[in-house]
């Protein structure tokens, strides 16, 4: 079985190099703090000669055939597979995921890699379009962009970074890749280890293990990669789309929200609470598409709130390497911090609380707050925290506006007894996705994954992530002489 704890080391041009840099780091347990490994951090030199590594490689990888790229992409499906105990393992420790949760991620990992399957042949097609010039055709290819810088975050570390580095790969780029180091084995090491394993070219794939103190912004003002993907807070975001566009860099960018999750007059109450209770606790509510907007309308509101604090008081909390557990650890101690600030806040301003939680060791149990003002900084937000936000709506088209009276526009609910009202509501709400009689966390490779407003820019899934991360090429061929008008 691997030990990923050895891979503590950047993995440039096809070796695991250990970092430059006078500083070190140490990959903490979230959940009792003990020290899983140390990373010395590499430097901007060696960033530089990633990129450069990158695009030297992907010339070649770019003339590969189709059926080679499936090749190595099988066999990294292979490698998770034999590997999924050993990874899971990985997650719960560095990540502080639940066995759950960790087992959701390696599945939506795994779906992704087969979904690249049905489009890396994408970048070999070629169409033809009529021309009005007589004797020319017109012919359209689909290039690889090129290098692909990727920035992931800490909340599912494997899955972010996969469904960038996949794609990529599978359409030809080459990809220089900073996951958060603080998980920066199951963002960054466990793949590039498995794409090694399947026999990709050196230089193909780079995982650079930093801190953006040693490298500064390089990954953004490097002028060799042509897309930089991020995923991460709106605040981030903004400055990466701002440095991109200075540099006219394509951007592929996936933000944060604030979901909501709309009780219709209805809705289902019972089925309704199942769904919000797994949409805002699933990985301690730190996830962009977690719920964080609890709307309901005054006709269930009161049945709503009983049965929902009820069934969250019987959520198991803790250690996350306990089956059984369902709310684990909150990834450091400056996101506890913030947490429980905005709890503080909330109670100072009088929010109500219908469920009392509490800190023990880097575990919060679940906050619940009811009668929450929509307009109040509790309600705009971006929680992270399992903490609990109800509001109560007069109409269900009060409802719809509260949804959408927010910055964000990632992910939204609606639970409704009509199938087809739910539907052409889902249509109202500003979001790149609402899902009805769900919750707001879903996530599948052949749809279109993306947010609106302030939640990003361009959408994964395919075929959306086929022109995100190719080129369209015109090539006309003039068969007969042109007679031109001078």
């Amino acid at each position: 079985m691997q030990r990923f704890e050895e891979l503590n080391k950047s993995f440039i041009n096809g070796e695991w190099v250990e970092g430059q840099s006078e500083c070190t780091s140490d990959i903490l347990n979230p959940y009792d703090n003990s020290v899983i490994t140390t990373v010395r951090l590499a430097t901007k030199k060696q960033l530089q000669e990633a990129f450069e590594a990158a695009q030297q490689a992907q010339k070649q990888w770019a003339k590969t055939t189709a059926e080679e790229r499936k090749r190595v992409i099988r066999n990294v499906i292979e490698y998770f597979t034999e590997n999924r105990e050993a990874i899971v393992s990985l997650l719960v420790r560095e990540t502080g995921s639940t066995v759950l949760k960790a087992n959701i991620e390696i599945d939506l990992t795994l779906a992704e890699l087969q979904e690249a399957l049905n489009y890396a042949d994408e970048i070999n097609k070629v169409r033809e379009v009529p021309s009005v010039v007589p004797g020319k055709i017109n012919r359209i290819y689909r290039l690889p962009i090129g290098v692909i810088a990727s920035i992931s975050p800490f909340n599912f570390p494997l899955y972010l970074s996969m469904r960038t580095i996949v794609p990529a790969i599978a359409l030809g780029n080459a990809v220089v890749h900073k996951p958060d180091l603080q998980v920066g084995l199951s963002g960054g090491s466990v793949i590039a280890k498995a794409f090694e394993e399947a026999g990709l070219p050196k230089g193909v794939l780079n995982v650079i293990l930093t801190e953006v103190a040693e490298i500064g912004d390089d990954m953004l003002t490097n002028p060799i990669p042509r897309l930089i993907s991020f995923t991460g807070s709106t605040a981030v975001g903004r400055k990466v789309g701002e440095i991109a566009g200075r540099n006219l860099k394509r951007v592929a960018l996936e933000l944060g929200g604030n979901s909501p999750f709309v009780v219709l007059s209805d809705a289902d109450v019972d089925k309704a609470v199942e769904a919000a209770v797994f949409g805002k606790f699933v990985h301690q509510g730190q996830i962009c598409m977690a719920i964080n907007r609890i709307i309901v309308h005054q006709d269930k509101y009161d049945e709503f709130v009983a049965k929902f604090v009820e069934k969250v008081k019987t959520l198991p909390c803790g250690d996350p390497s306990d089956p059984k557990t369902i709310v684990g650890p909150i990834i450091n101690e400056r996101q506890m911090q913030k947490a429980l600030q905005i709890i503080e806040e909330a109670k100072r301003e009088g929010v109500k609380v219908a469920l009392e939680g509490k800190r023990i060791g880097n575990v919060l149990t679940p906050y619940v707050f009811v009668d929450v003002d929509n307009a109040s900084k509790l309600a705009q937000t971006e929680l992270f925290a399992p903490i609990a936000s109800i509001i109560k709506a007069r109409t269900d088209e009060e409802a719809i506006a509260m949804a959408n009276d927010t910055e964000y526009g990632l992910s939204a609910a609606i639970f409704t007894s009509d199938i087809e009202k739910g539907e052409k509501l889902a249509l109202e709400i500003d979001s790149g996705m609402t899902h009805v009689n769900d919750q707001t966390v879903n996530c599948e490779p052949n749809t279109p994954f993306g947010g609106n407003k302030c939640s990003g820019v361009g959408r994964f899934g395919n075929p959306w992530i086929v022109e995100e991360f190719t080129i369209p090429k015109w090539v006309s061929v003039q068969k007969q002489s042109r007679e031109y008008p001078i």
